[in-house]
């Protein structure tokens, strides 16, 4: 049975009013084009919904049965309605955000705090871990979206890669070190230096396996750890050369805290990027939080 919505809507408000007069003046319809839409309903459903009376219109008993199902459809249809409504005007909703520790804290906080001033209704869940396992939640719907540091390759068709803002890379050492900020140095001559990264599995890991890789030659890892940021602070301490940021430590390196080692070849580029998935259309949440992102894009 195919019935028309608004053959439903129509009954629903009589039904409620007990008048057609008064249906005919809420809906802003003829009364005798919502008494042909009664008719046309009770055809189709091969009874009768009301008995007629001098001072309006009274349910049949199957007319009772059959209009509490349509009360509960009509409200569930209301309520969705209004939901979609909230979700558009960003009233309620939430959104899943993936994304490390050190791009929350370095670069991520001024637009969260945009969004929350803009839309206080919205729940942000955040997600924090390494950028592939993030990619990974992405792509079996944990999150929404993931904020994270990539490099130039290839992260999959259903990904959906926007770079946001380019960051630079550099070699750092505090002033035990000093020899090795004399003068520019080959990328090579850093292999007989102690060097701090990070664990394997992340993007950070990643980047400076393609430099070996770029420069034939493999880093004396004796340090590693799973947190970006302590890599500044165990360079900080003498135990060895971080690769870092160049603009998560502008203060370290203004208060020569930590000493830039000039090198004769240029780093690979890396950005921060918004990772989403090509196949899932973003929730209104997601889609007003990306439009804050490349609203202020400073990506050069």
């Amino acid at each position: 049975m195919n019935i028309n919505y608004e053959l439903y809507r129509i009954f629903y408000e009589v039904a409620n009013s007990g008048n057609i007069t008064h249906a005919s003046q809420k809906l802003n319809i003829s009364q005798p084009a919502i008494s042909k839409s009664i008719k046309n309903l009770e055809s189709q459903l091969g009874g009768e919904l009301f008995v007629r009376t001098q001072k309006g219109v009274v349910l049949t008993e199957e007319g009772k049965i059959f209009y509490n199902h349509i009360k509960n459809a009509i409200n569930n249809i209301t309520n969705a309605e209004n939901e979609f409504s909230n979700l558009i005007n960003l009233n309620t909703g939430s959104i899943r955000i993936g994304v490390s520790t050190t791009i929350t804290e370095k670069y991520l906080l001024p637009y969260l705090k945009k969004f929350h001033e803009l839309y206080p209704n919205i729940t942000i869940h955040m997600y924090t871990d390494i950028s592939n396992e993030l990619l990974d939640k992405l792509k079996n719907g944990s999150i929404d979206l993931a904020i994270v540091h990539v490099i130039d390759k290839d992260y999959g068709n259903d990904i959906d890669i926007n770079k946001i803002k380019k960051i630079h890379s550099c070699f750092v050492v505090n002033e035990s070190y000093k020899k090795l900020i004399e003068n520019p140095i080959s990328i090579k001559e850093l292999k007989n230096y102690p060097i701090i990264l990070q664990t394997k599995g992340s993007n950070s890991r990643d980047y400076i396996e393609k430099i070996e890789e770029d420069n034939g030659i493999i880093f004396n890892n004796n340090i590693e750890s799973s947190s970006y940021t302590l890599i500044s602070e165990f360079a900080k301490i003498g135990l060895g050369v971080g690769i870092c940021t160049k603009e998560y430590i502008e203060n370290d390196l203004k208060n020569k805290a930590l000493f830039e080692i000039k090198l004769k070849e240029k780093l690979p580029d890396r950005f921060i990027c918004i990772a989403t998935l090509k196949s899932k259309k973003p929730n209104f949440s997601t889609t007003k939080f990306i439009e804050i992102l490349n609203n202020k894009n400073d990506y050069k």
